[in-house]
């Protein structure tokens, strides 16, 4: 955080001080209670329900409180702790949220979309740090409650910021964006996810589409022309200067023709205002190209060249549990995608896999898809539907509604050996007989389910 005056933030709130100095400075900012208290010289917006546990605050002093509680319920004369009492603690906050992203005038990514959020991301991040100072969130770690934090990373010596949005319910994303003031938002997709949140898939699709009114004024949108969902997405609120699409089926402003995979990733040929460039992204699947063109469609509006920009993908690292490719037991070929979980990145995997495992045995062991709502059992079919199209030769099910995909596949004529389990023990005993150097085995499940993640690394050659 870039360090402010405590008398600044006192005119700025127009708040009444209570007791304490106002001539020192804050290095650090809270939401008491939301985050935690770890170091002194803190700021806290303290809201008037919260109980305040004064021995705690002490152990870190010097500290600023902002609150909206009574002044009786304020302790005073503690050494080193300065209080200021504002009408409303909500409008405080905000006013300083407002006030403190002014102070950066610098580029701010913001991505949203069902798949390829967290790839996206730190591709951009990836591209950028090469001559940038780049302040990024942190894995798939996106809940709204983190956006404070995040945007407090900012400082003096940040060039570029690029975040990722969390979506449990709707007002999600347009919380994050009134935080963040994205001058660039990036819409990867949208599939079927949160629908429990969300009541239905016009209620996803609309709480994704809060991005579009969410971009600053200037700003630019960058969207999948290709995606029929986000073509649901309605642009009139949108207050920027430009929407720029990417696609790898027709012409767009961002166009990826002549895709191919190659050995490690994807190779194609980037089409950017009448110029073509070879390209190359480590990772398998179309949708990885997908996420090569945001990144390389953000990157490019903050003034990379297109070749610079493509010529950092090149060394970029996949996230861990992402479609992680390892050899296996018994030389077998295993793809760990246990990150996440929903019908759109179970068909993107099984895309690579029909790729990847011509001529090989093929086993598919996938898990509960979780946030469907009352719309559980219809997309626990139709991924059943789905997979009783490709060469599976194996497919074991874990989980409850899991069994509705296995159950599908049957009815739905699958030639595949089906298994459904209630839990992961016991699924070496099926499994490890049959791997060989002819083997591939898809594992696909939540990053809730420790017992399949430690399963997939069990399966990797010692």
């Amino acid at each position: 955080m870039k360090p402010l005056d405590v008398r600044t933030i006192e005119k700025l709130l127009q708040g009444e001080l209570i007791y304490g100095a106002v001539n020192w400075r804050v290095h650090h900012a809270i939401y008491y209670k939301r985050q935690a208290l770890s170091r002194t010289h803190t700021l806290m917006f303290v809201h008037r329900s919260d109980t305040i546990h004064w021995e705690e605050i002490k152990a870190k002093k010097p500290a600023l409180l902002i609150t909206d509680k009574p002044v009786e319920e304020i302790q005073i004369d503690l050494p080193d702790i300065t209080i200021i009492k504002v009408p409303s603690l909500v409008q405080a906050y905000w006013t300083f949220i407002n006030y403190y992203r002014g102070l950066f005038h610098i580029p701010v990514v913001t991505i949203t979309g069902t798949c390829g959020k967290t790839t996206t991301k730190d591709m951009i991040r990836h591209i950028m740090k090469h001559k940038h100072n780049v302040v990024a969130s942190v894995s798939s770690k996106n809940e709204p409650r983190r956006s404070f934090p995040y945007l407090l990373q900012l400082d003096d010596r940040t060039d570029v910021a690029v975040f990722e949005h969390g979506l449990g319910n709707s007002g999600n994303i347009k919380h994050q964006c009134m935080i963040y003031k994205p001058t660039i938002g990036i819409l990867t997709n949208i599939g079927v996810h949160h629908l429990d949140g969300c009541h239905d898939l016009d209620g996803y699709i609309r709480a994704k589409g809060e991005i579009v009114e969410g971009i600053s004024q200037g700003g630019t949108l960058i969207l999948n022309k290709d995606d029929e969902n986000t073509k649901k997405v309605g642009l009139a609120a949108f207050r920027g200067d430009k929407i720029l699409y990417i696609s790898i089926q027709e012409e767009a402003d961002y166009w990826a023709t002549d895709i191919r995979f190659a050995e490690g990733g994807m190779a194609f040929t980037l089409i950017h205002d009448g110029a073509s460039f070879t390209a190359f992204v480590p990772g398998f699947g179309t949708h990885q190209v997908y996420n090569a063109l945001a990144a390389i469609a953000a990157t490019t509006e903050m003034g990379l060249a297109e070749r610079d920009a493509i010529d950092c993908l090149a060394s970029f690292s996949n996230p861990e549990r992402h479609m992680q490719f390892f050899e296996g037991l018994s030389g077998s070929t295993i793809i760990d995608d246990t990150w996440t979980i929903n019908p759109t990145s179970i068909k993107a995997a099984l895309q690579v896999v029909k790729e990847l495992g011509r001529g090989k045995k093929i086993i598919f062991v996938v898990g509960d898809i979780k946030r469907l709502g009352r719309f559980e059992k219809k997309y626990h079919r139709e991924i059943g539907d789905v997979i009783a199209e490709q060469p599976i030769d194996l497919l074991i099910t874990i989980g409850n509604k899991a069994e509705e995909i296995g159950r599908q596949a049957k009815r739905a004529g699958s030639e595949a050996d089906i298994r459904m389990l209630k839990e992961v023990e016991g699924i070496e005993d099926i499994i490890v007989p049959l791997l060989d150097e002819n083997t591939l085995v898809l594992i696909k499940g939540p990053m809730s389910s420790k017992d399949l993640i430690d399963f997939a690394k069990g399966l990797r050659k010692k």
